[in-house]
């Protein structure tokens, strides 16, 4: 029997606990979802280090899982852009039973190998892409389809689940996995298996992005100023980055279209926005260099 199936010893008579006994052993079990990332630390390194020069050289992030760790794969895509600019079009998640599957559960739509397959296949998958394939049992058919079918196009493949020596993480190129156990609710991998999943993938997108020189320091200068919050996040970044006051720095934006990080050149270099804008895309992006 899988670890993420077996029943906890420690809570056989959980139904029988005060609120806070109850309450205690739920919130407790969450720290080895956080020592489960951990000691998988090398093979997300090992995941950074491959997935950077393929997303470098145009590739997408494309997501593909089933139920929570389906929905997880949906949260991290779409937070992308507001934090990173990153296109819309380069972080595609797919879940099994479609995306109607985020609010309402299809039962049995994980168990189909063949539409995993055939929904990566729609999104025409290439050598550049990295496909990450999330499932915590690792043994989803939906989810396995769409591997196989990842690896017929040479996409890079990241495999994320929760019991070892499992297909997922046999057969993907980079196998992460988190080793949670047992769950406290037996069988309910929305907890630590999923927090597990949750934090490992906000540390691969994280990591992607600071390599892809969004971050400044430890900076969001490549937001995208989507509401009021974000807009005076801009301000501010620019104002303590470039040295600028607020009219100026309000001023530069607004002729930058709010994108930080060409406003910050234009003011520490002194430049019109076209000359920034040339200077950055000599330096790929990174606005280290363009300073120096």
């Amino acid at each position: 029997m899988l670890k993420t199936e077996t029943p906890s010893t420690e809570h056989a008579e959980l139904d029988l606990y005060g609120v806070d006994q109850l309450v205690a052993a739920l919130v407790d079990d969450h720290a080895l979802a956080v020592r489960a990332v951990q000691a998988a630390a090398p093979a997300i390194s090992a995941a950074v280090a491959a997935m950077a020069p393929r997303i470098a050289a145009g590739g997408r992030l494309i997501y593909v899982g089933a139920g929570t760790s389906g929905r997880l794969g949906i949260l991290d895509s779409v937070e992308l852009f507001p934090t990173f600019s990153w296109p819309h079009e380069r972080a595609v998640a797919l879940l099994a039973g479609g995306l109607g599957a985020m609010f309402d559960a299809v039962e049995g739509a994980e168990d189909n190998d063949s539409k995993g397959a055939s929904d990566l296949r729609l999104v025409y998958p290439v050598y550049n892409d990295v496909v990450l394939l999330i499932a915590a049992s690792g043994t989803t058919p939906y989810v396995l389809g769409a591997l196989k079918a990842a690896r017929t196009v040479g996409a890079l493949t990241i495999g994320i689940a929760n019991n070892p020596a499992t297909p997922l993480l046999r057969d993907a190129d980079v196998g992460i996995c988190l080793d949670t156990g047992p769950e406290v609710i037996a069988g309910s991998t929305r907890l630590k298996a999923g927090t597990a999943q949750k934090i490992v993938l906000n540390t691969l997108s994280s990591a992607l992005m600071v390599r892809l020189h969004k971050v400044y320091g430890n900076l969001m200068v490549d937001l995208h100023a989507t509401n009021a919050k974000l807009v005076e996040r801009a301000l501010r970044l620019t104002m303590r980055v470039a040295g600028a006051d607020e009219t100026s720095a309000r001023a530069m934006l607004e002729r930058c279209h709010f994108q930080v990080k060409l406003a910050i050149v234009a003011l520490r270099k002194d430049l019109d926005v076209e000359q920034a804008q040339s200077l950055l895309e000599q330096t790929g992006g990174d606005m280290r260099r363009a300073l120096r």
